[in-house]
């Protein structure tokens, strides 16, 4: 039989799996017809009256544009992509072929992007995608492909006269100040061209359909990408209320200041996007149901925790390690009695502070109190922690969050506050979609409650480790690196993953 570390790789593949851009697109988009040829586009049909162009924009991008160019054939006109610099070459390196377009492609490929900032090399792009939405007619159709992360980035087009070093020097100032990444977006976006919206409207009266990989915790279409072909949420006066809070309305460069002048001071109204079909077809929600989906197949009692896990990544480990020592009270029959109600009390807390989105953690306990002992446990979960960085070690977040999960484990069996110590198997699971996790070759790592007394005995001080922010070295000179989750380049990208199985020995 395989080992629950076993059956944790395997759910993290099947759910990368189900968002790979091919998958994708054959599941959501169809042609169908030769007379008068529809786009079927999850079941909504948009007719092909005359040319249909493609345009697309971020990391995953490429994968979606050689799946599109396949399931379109010879109605695609012709396509523009904006993709990150290198990108090409590296998924040719990692012999992912089917990412790539076929050598007479209809689609230009344009890199740019580097270190995921804006460029010259990207800004070339965005005016490339520019023109050609700018000159379809009523009977064109454009279908638009967007992959958040690195979406915005290669997008970069601020309205004339301003430059795209003033817009850049103008976000960094924002962000040394403090401003967070939702003040930063409103700020580009107010000063974009295609964002917020700006390509739909360019591309009017065209009909646009945007299938959209997301990679932000609730799917929100005006932030993901900076929402290009979603009506934006936001007005100028928002914009000039976030340079007024960090102070920075004096000393604008003349170009930012004539545009926020000129600029309508309301936001677009709804019904200037009827020509818009906004479509998301990966989300971190669909890879989790496609786990769930496996692990049930294993015969594991599964519970979808939530997509949207987000916080300081030393308090979300909390959350795990209260809601692991849960469950293996559960499975020794200590499932009522004062040291449940106590873990069950600090869950409820943590969670209330940690303010994850949408979650109901008293139901969500409920149903786990609801389990029999006979099956098998697997928790999962999604979304994106943050890293408060201290040390100059190497590592991500996924595999910090699995190394203070090993500590927090370690910490409860050495005061014997879980369950009869030795009464469960436990294996926690923590990766990024996109098989990068930081500055390393890793997609994230592994952890037991094992795994910090083993270290201790090979010499290995894990909370130095932590205090340095070193994880990747942790893990690479423990036990030959076999706790590090390499997956290599996934080609999609919807957040991080969190798997959590627990048996009765």
């Amino acid at each position: 039989s395989m080992s629950l570390r076993e059956h944790a790789l395997f759910l993290f593949r099947s759910a990368v799996g189900t968002v790979q851009p091919a998958l994708m697109l054959q599941r959501a988009v169809k042609l169908q017809g030769d007379g008068c040829p529809q786009l079927l586009v999850k079941g909504r049909a948009f007719p092909v009256k005359r040319d249909l162009y493609l345009v697309g924009f971020g990391k995953a991008v490429l994968g979606m544009a050689a799946a599109a160019e396949e399931i379109l054939g010879d109605h695609l006109v012709r396509g523009i992509i904006n993709v990150p610099l290198g990108i090409q070459e590296s998924l040719q390196r990692a012999g992912m072929q089917e990412m790539l377009l076929k050598p007479h492609s209809k689609i230009q490929v344009i890199e740019g992007a580097k270190n995921n900032l804006p460029d010259p090399a990207a800004l070339k792009g965005a005016i490339a995608i520019q023109e050609l939405a700018e000159g379809l007619t009523a009977d064109d159709l454009l279908l638009v492909l967007i992959s958040g992360r690195g979406g915005s980035a290669l997008l970069p087009a601020p309205i004339p006269p301003i430059l795209l070093e003033e817009k850049e020097k103008l976000t960094k100032m924002l962000a040394s100040r403090g401003a967070a990444i939702q003040e930063l977006n409103i700020v580009r976006k107010t000063l974009s061209l295609l964002k917020g919206g700006g390509l739909a409207q360019l591309a009017y009266p065209a009909q646009v359909v945007s299938l959209i990989l997301s990679d932000v915790i609730g799917d929100p279409l005006d932030i993901i990408a900076s929402g290009p072909t979603a009506a934006s949420s936001h007005s100028v006066e928002d914009c000039l209320q976030i340079l007024t809070n960090y102070n920075l309305l004096h000393n604008l460069p003349k170009s930012v200041k004539t545009v926020l002048s000129s600029s309508p001071t309301k936001p677009t109204a709804s019904e200037d996007y009827s020509h818009v079909c906004n479509i998301i077809i990966g989300s971190n929600t669909l890879a989790l149901d496609e786990a769930k989906r496996q692990a049930e197949g294993l015969g594991y009692a599964t519970l979808i925790l939530s997509t949207a896990i987000c916080g300081e990544v030393g308090r979300v480990a909390t959350l795990y390690c209260q809601l692991i020592q849960l469950v293996c009270l559960g499975f020794a029959s200590l499932r009522e009695g004062p040291l449940s109600d106590e873990v069950r009390g600090n869950l409820l807390q943590l969670a209330a502070e940690l303010e994850i989105p949408g979650l109901n953690l008293a139901e969500f306990l409920q149903v786990l109190q609801r389990l029999g002992p006979e099956r098998p446990v697997c928790i999962l979960a999604g979304g994106e922690t943050t890293v408060q960085l201290q040390g100059t070690g190497k590592g991500g977040r996924n595999q910090e969050l699995a190394l203070r999960v090993g500590l927090g484990l370690h910490r409860a069996q050495a005061m014997e506050v879980s369950s009869p110590p030795g009464s469960c198997e436990i294996v926690f699971l923590s990766g990024g979609t996109d098989g990068q996790d930081g500055p390393t070759e890793a997609a994230g790592a592994f952890c037991s409650p094992e795994l910090v007394a083993e270290a201790l005995r090979e010499g290995l001080d894990v909370e130095a480790f932590l205090r340095n922010n070193d994880s990747y070295t942790f893990f690479s000179q423990f036990q030959g690196g076999h706790h590090l989750l390499v997956t290599g380049l996934t080609g999609t990208n919807v957040m991080d993953i969190q798997a959590i199985l627990i048996r009765a020995m």
